[in-house]
């Protein structure tokens, strides 16, 4: 029988220690100098230690980031679209050679770090490539603006994969390894298992795109981003059930799995659409979703740009099948939901509501209409704005 899809670049990482190894890591580090990692950085170190970015085994150095920036490849020519960075002020830098404690946001020892290099962070070269603006209103190129000015790169060693298993954002039930949902696919059965990428509550739209997913797939992976995001955004524990609610009462929970992501995001549109489909890859799934304005902010990118990206990848180069869908809506003549390669444009037909008039109808206490949100969700939604 068919096996899952194999991992980006063919093995699965794991720089876990556990057992022995980790009570002699955890030793050395407390003797170790100390590196403080930012939230975006303690989450890229997540995603590494548990294989979500195979075939990562450290933080990138030059030759990579280089590349990245220039060519969507690593060093080696694998595909990769954006850099995973550890930069800091010049004045910490450690010299090559050294080993490191890094420090989660928390103070608890998340990784030790074999320095291989340290290298100028060439800010000119990330920025226009990665998010193609240099507008420091932009919420990734503003935080790499305020990123230190030196990188360094080398293969780390993770004592922790959750840094803060009692925290409100920690899911543990739900914070599932690629190994582990590959293992709960293989369960289920399911050779063919579609990703779904959200930062956001899941509205009628989200929920057709999914809906039709599931049709052509033995399984759907809802799979929300759940690292460090921009403020304004709402807090993963309320998506979180926004999506229970969902999946309880509208989706056939033999074929359906909620896993999180704890990635932080970038805001890089296209760049990060490819990004998100070699995560949902290592984490076993051969199809991936991509709807309008994947991963963007503001007006930064065209609404199918991070679709048209694919477009320009080597055949063999990602090695998914990427689903890519149209703006949806509901149609009242239809009654249903509705693409423009589905039902024709009438005007006044389709119920469309803008993210500032639903915010301001939640937070007014007003239940958005069922043609764009299930009320089960925004009964959630509206209990969180009413406490803010």
């Amino acid at each position: 029988m068919q096996g899952l899809i194999a991992p980006h670049g063919g093995t699965l990482v794991n720089r876990l220690a556990t057992g022995a190894k980790a009570d002699k890591l955890r030793a050395e580090a407390a003797g170790l100098k100390k590196v403080a990692l930012s939230p975006k950085q303690s989450c890229d170190l997540e995603m590494i230690t548990i294989g979500a970015f195979s075939p990562l085994e450290g933080f990138m150095g030059k030759a990579d980031f280089e590349r990245v920036c220039r060519e969507m490849k690593l060093a080696d020519g694998t595909l990769w679209p954006i850099p995973i960075l550890l930069a800091m002020k010049k004045e910490a830098a450690p010299a090559v050679g050294e080993r490191v404690a890094l420090m989660a946001p928390n103070g608890v020892p998340q990784a030790v770090m074999t320095v291989t290099e340290v290298f100028a962070h060439n800010k000119d070269l990330e920025i226009p490539a990665v998010f193609r603006t240099s507008d420091p209103a932009h919420p990734g190129v503003k935080q790499v603006m305020e990123e230190g000015d030196v990188c360094v790169g080398g293969p780390v060693e993770s004592l922790e994969v959750c840094v803060d298993p009692k925290g409100p954002e920690a899911f543990l039930e739900h914070r599932l390894t690629p190994a582990q949902t590959r293992e709960q696919f293989a369960r289920k059965g399911w050779k063919t298992v579609c990703a779904f990428q959200t930062r956001n509550p899941i509205h009628r739209a989200h929920e057709y795109l999914c809906k039709v997913a599931q049709e052509i797939c033995d399984g759907l992976l809802i799979h929300p981003l759940v690292g460090e995001t921009k403020e304004g955004d709402i807090p993963a524990a309320v998506r979180m059930d926004c999506y229970k609610v969902l999946i309880e009462k509208y989706f056939v929970p033999e074929r359906t799995m909620l896993s999180v992501m704890p990635a932080a995001m970038r805001y890089a549109g296209p760049r990060e659409a490819v990004l998100h489909s070699i995560v949902r890859k290592n984490y076993g799934c051969n199809h991936f979703i991509v709807g309008r304005d994947h991963a963007g902010v503001g007006n930064y990118y065209g609404t199918y740009d991070a679709q048209t990206i694919f477009d320009d990848l080597a055949p063999d180069a990602l090695g998914m099948t990427i689903l890519k869908f149209e703006h949806s809506a509901y149609s009242k003549l239809a009654q249903g939901m509705v693409t423009s390669k589905s039902f024709p444009k009438i005007e006044g037909d389709q119920v469309a509501l803008s993210g500032t008039k639903v915010r301001e109808m939640l937070a007014a206490g007003e239940r958005p209409p069922m043609e764009f949100t299930r009320p089960e969700v925004a009964d959630v939604l509206i209990r969180w704005a009413r406490g803010k």
